[in-house]
């Protein structure tokens, strides 16, 4: 709570010591002209009296005591109720502590009630003060159904001195609180009774703050700014919450205006009962107002202090601010090459009138291990069995010059890689890659042996950093052997592709998250015109495509998430186009409930053979289940889609899917597992797919 530690009262009468000896007290008279000499004789007098006192010696018998009690009492006649009001009384409507006047009764449990004043006016956070109250409450922590009345007024002593220090942090410095314990109500499940604890509660007048002493804020340039940034002013309503609040938003205040040595000292504040009101001392010292003169490494052959400069989101003479400080820090942690970071302001050049100093931020970093070997192996109704080895050394090119070397080995896919990736390349987030692979894929769909050299900047969106504007561009060449076309149930013979092209990607996102967004939305557009040459022949084509999804909250714990998709590859006839370059629809990305590429046109032998056009669309609920702390949620969703052969789609052939999935939040991410069920499948597709993933679907 806030209520400070600091109150002190100023008519409170001040302690004195008790030095006046007995003889003093059994005659006033004898002492009223005692000198102080006298005083010391007769104290040392007394003292050495009890030295001589012989522990041994016994006790002085107590005189005979006796009580006589008479032979008999007389009562007064005992008179019963009558009927009506016994009857009156015991009825389920009439409460059993009636309130005080003008008091309302609140009942925070069995076990608890407040007595609060009906008129709010005379009380105006009864609200927010019976929330407070109900969640610090020891009778309502410890609430059990065998409490004895001795429990709960042990308990009720607590939680009297609660109601009175949260009286005063909202400025009732003379309320009043008075506790009963032992009213008995029947219990709600059989004829037992159980004990009641009660509290009048009788605020009194709200004290308002009176001087208010800020130290020497006033020496600062922006004194006046600053000042009005502490809202809080003489005759405002006193509230102990409220001088925390507003010492939080002059600190801010000064962080974020150049005072980059500001000191705050702990707030005091002096009651005066008399004249109902509390003088708050809080010293401020600004100590000088400053601009960024620049950043400094203690590892330059490591993260230099040209590449931590590029970074910040200062230049050097922007006035200071704690802020970018911060944000300084999280930029260098989030390059995971450091396994700690400090970073700390000193000061270059002193601030002379209004000319403001300047400060460098010193970046004091620990090297974290830089080396990586992974290796995973593993099932997917979509990559079969695969296994997975990579070695990565992330700054083997200082600054941030990543080298990734990495294998797949698998039933339907065989790849060797090696990446290079610069990151904060020019520019906080962005990253330069250049990715050299070599490939052997099959699938249902598609069966290419593929040589690639494929290089791109982008400015990444990323967990710590999210973006509302991302982009990407590109480009890339490509040589792949394929298998060709089925004409008359004959398969054609193996084509080979020489493939070059530029791509461009830009995503605008106001979504709350990446990995489970419940408000906002994203809508991405990809556009890659490419060159293709194969049998002698050149031909020209561009691969669009546009993603949107939408995300929307709907009373607590249910998001209704859709999304849809648009693509086109317009310019060249489909079997110009490579297999692998193709539109294809189905899996757990794409409609839930058919087999990765499995919807779209097929030859003969029921293969994909893909198209030039593409639409989908997508909704779901994603319902909270309460479930381990509202870590499990499930999640009903329909999926549509259609491929088209040529660039605009006819919808001739739409295929649905539906289903269902659980989510696990891991705090990190959601765990995803989909089970979905074609509604119009074919021959050749399953009659149930699962997909299992991290994130959401969309």
């Amino acid at each position: 709570m806030a209520q400070p530690a600091f109150a002190q009262d100023r008519n409170a009468p001040p302690r004195l010591e008790d030095l006046i000896p007995d003889s003093a007290v059994e005659d006033p008279e004898a002492w009223a002209g005692a000198s102080e000499e006298d005083a010391v004789a007769e104290g040392e007098e007394a003292a050495a009296d009890a030295s001589e006192l012989d522990p041994e010696t016994p006790m002085a018998e107590l005189p005979e005591l006796s009580v006589e009690w008479p032979d008999e009492v007389e009562l007064p006649p005992f008179e019963p109720l009558d009927p009506e009001e016994d009857a009156r009384l015991a009825a389920d409507d009439v409460p059993l502590l009636p309130p005080l006047p003008e008091s309302e009764l609140v009942e925070i449990d069995d076990e608890l009630v407040l007595a609060l004043p009906q008129d709010e006016a005379l009380f105006p956070q009864r609200r927010e003060f019976i929330e407070r109250f109900s969640g610090l409450s020891t009778i309502e922590e410890l609430d059990g159904d065998d409490d004895s009345i001795a429990q709960l007024a042990a308990r009720a002593r607590e939680d009297e001195e609660l109601l009175i220090q949260l009286l005063r942090i909202y400025g009732y410095y003379d309320a009043q609180v008075v506790r009963s314990v032992g009213g008995i109500r029947p219990g709600e499940d059989n004829g037992d009774t159980q004990p009641v604890v009660r509290f009048d509660i009788i605020p009194g007048v709200r004290y308002n703050f009176g001087e208010i002493d800020l130290g020497n804020l006033a020496s600062a340039p922006d004194a006046e700014a600053l000042r009005e940034t502490f809202a809080i002013q003489t005759g405002d309503p006193l509230s102990s919450d409220r001088i925390v609040e507003q010492q939080f938003e002059l600190d801010k205040a000064l962080g974020e205006t150049g005072y980059a040595f500001a000191e705050i000292d702990a707030p005091e504040l002096l009651i005066d009962h008399r004249e109902v009101s509390g003088d708050l001392t809080m010293p401020v010292e600004p100590n000088g107002k400053y601009v960024f003169g620049g950043v400094e490494s203690n590892l330059p052959d490591f993260l230099s202090s040209r590449h931590l400069q590029t970074i910040a989101r200062f230049e050097e003479g922007d006035v200071y601010q704690r802020s970018l400080q911060f944000d300084l820090r999280r930029a260098i942690t989030s390059t995971g090459l450091v396994s700690s970071v400090t970073v700390t302001p000193r000061e270059v050049e002193a601030p002379s009138g209004e000319e403001p100093g300047a400060v460098i931020l010193d970046v004091e970093m620990a090297k974290a291990e830089l080396r990586t070997i992974a290796g995973a192996i593993g099932y997917g109704s979509e990559d079969g069995f695969q296994i997975q080895a990579s070695w990565e050394h992330r700054n083997l090119f200082p600054p941030e010059g990543a080298l990734k070397v990495s294998a797949i080995l698998g039933t339907k896919q065989q790849l060797a890689s090696v990446s290079f990736k610069r990151n904060n390349f020019r520019a906080r987030d962005q990253v330069l890659t250049l990715d050299a692979y070599a490939s052997d894929i099959e699938t249902d769909a598609v069966e290419a042996r593929t040589v690639a050299f494929v290089s791109s900047f982008e400015r990444l969106s990323n967990l710590l950093f999210q973006k509302p504007f991302s982009w990407s561009l590109g480009a890339g060449v490509l040589y792949t052997d394929e298998r060709n076309r089925v004409i008359g149930g004959v398969p054609r013979p193996r084509q080979e592709y020489l493939i070059g092209g530029f791509f461009g990607r830009a995503t605008i996102d106001t979504s709350d998250s990446l990995l489970d967004p419940t408000e906002g939305f994203r809508v991405t557009g990809y556009l890659s015109p490419e060159a293709s040459r194969s049998i002698g022949t050149t031909s020209f084509y561009v691969r669009s495509q546009v993603d949107a999804a939408f995300y929307q909250s709907v009373g607590e714990g249910t998001v209704l998430a859709g999304r849809a998709r648009f693509a086109s590859i317009p310019g060249a006839a489909l079997f110009r186009i490579a297999p692998s370059r193709r539109l294809y629809a189905g899996g757990g990305g794409s409609i839930r409930g058919y087999g990765y590429q499995a919807v779209g046109p097929k030859n003969d032998f029921g293969e994909p053979t893909g198209g030039r056009s593409l639409v989908e669309v997508s909704a779901e609920a994603r319902i909270d289940t309460g479930l381990m702390d509202g870590a499990v949620s499930i999640v009903p969703f329909i999926d549509a889609g259609t491929v088209s052969l040529g660039s605009v789609p006819d919808f001739r052939f739409i295929k649905y899917g539906a289903g269902v999935g659980l989510r696990y939040d891991t705090g990190f991410g959601p765990i995803r597992v989909d089970v979905g069920v074609p509604l119009n499948p074919d021959q050749f597709d399953s009659k149930v797919a699962v997909y299992v993933s991290l994130g959401q679907a969309f």
